[in-house]
């Protein structure tokens, strides 16, 4: 959908776009581009959205992804592209299933299956939105950002106020750089920067995309514990979503997030996904790694 030359497209949802319009290399074979948009490792949330649209790819339009479940198996180059590889596992008259490896450098760095079905009506019923502020008037995840930024390394300093294509406004933002012990519960409002083409599957993507922010740091609230350590090793291993209502993702949605446990080096986390007008649209889950590591003193 063209947009009038008067009101240009954000550049970070023009960039957004781009990653997740892959390249058809041959049957069952997709290529799709790399940004550096959370570090030096391909953001999880890049190689989902992308494994979605390429097992989009290869179904009838009138299907619709109902579910998604990945295990990530080595890190992403933020550098090269990513091969993604469809076997068309089963297509039946209720559900069709597909199974994607993303390749980088010979080697697989994520594998997922993925489930679309028809839109039919049923038995219908789900979990209250729960009873927060809404979005109008919080800052949103790039101020906070920016107000802390002056505490880092130069070097570093760019990538940590990076725009970013999803706005983020959390209800309870942490800092970073000092933060406390709190209940690992949490809620943030996120929508894309700009309006987005009326393309279900693309909305999907981009909600994939936006699950893998915050979802994994809520365990580490009640530890006091940020990306921002020195001494944590942190990596996500798994993510599933399940979509259950039509959403836009350029329209404000509600993500509250929990971690029921962290153990072994692992914190398990679930988010619940609601649009504006209460509606649960989306519900995700996520096993992180969580190591603290010895940091060899300096004199």
């Amino acid at each position: 959908m063209k947009k009038p030359k008067s009101e240009p497209m954000n550049p970070c949802i023009a960039e957004l776009l781009v990653l997740l319009q892959l390249e058809k290399l041959e049957v069952n074979l997709f290529r799709g581009q790399s940004r550096n948009i959370v570090g030096k490792n391909v953001f999880g949330g890049q190689v989902l959205g992308q494994c979605l649209m390429a097992a989009g790819l290869t179904v009838e339009k009138e299907r619709i992804a109902h579910s998604l479940h990945g295990y990530f198996l080595r890190a992403g180059d933020t550098t090269a592209p990513i091969i993604y590889e469809v076997d068309r596992i089963r297509d039946g008259k209720s559900f069709v299933n597909r199974q994607v490896t993303a390749i980088q450098h010979g080697q697989p760095i994520f594998v997922c299956s993925a489930s679309f079905t028809m839109q039919e009506e049923g038995l219908d019923h789900q979990a209250p939105m729960p009873q927060v502020e809404g979005p109008e008037g919080l800052p949103n995840e790039f101020e906070l950002r920016q107000q802390l930024a002056s505490l880092l390394p130069e070097k570093i300093r760019n990538s940590f106020v990076q725009e970013r294509p999803i706005e983020i406004r959390p209800i309870n933002p942490v800092n970073p750089f000092a933060p406390t012990k709190q209940e690992a519960h949490r809620y943030h409002w996120m929508r894309a920067q700009d309006k987005l083409p009326d393309d279900l599957l693309l909305h999907q993507a981009a909600l994939v995309f936006a699950s893998d922010f915050a979802l994994m740091g809520t365990a580490m609230l009640p530890h006091a514990v940020t990306f921002m350590q020195s001494n944590l090793q942190a990596a996500s291993l798994d993510h599933s979503i399940w979509f259950h209502r039509p959403f836009r993702m350029d329209e404000w949605l509600l993500y509250e997030m929990d971690a029921p446990n962290a153990n072994g080096g692992r914190g398990l986390n679930f988010g619940r996904i609601f649009s504006q007008d209460g509606r649960l649209v989306a519900s995700t889950a996520q096993e992180g790694l969580m190591r603290l590591r010895e940091v060899p003193e300096k004199y």
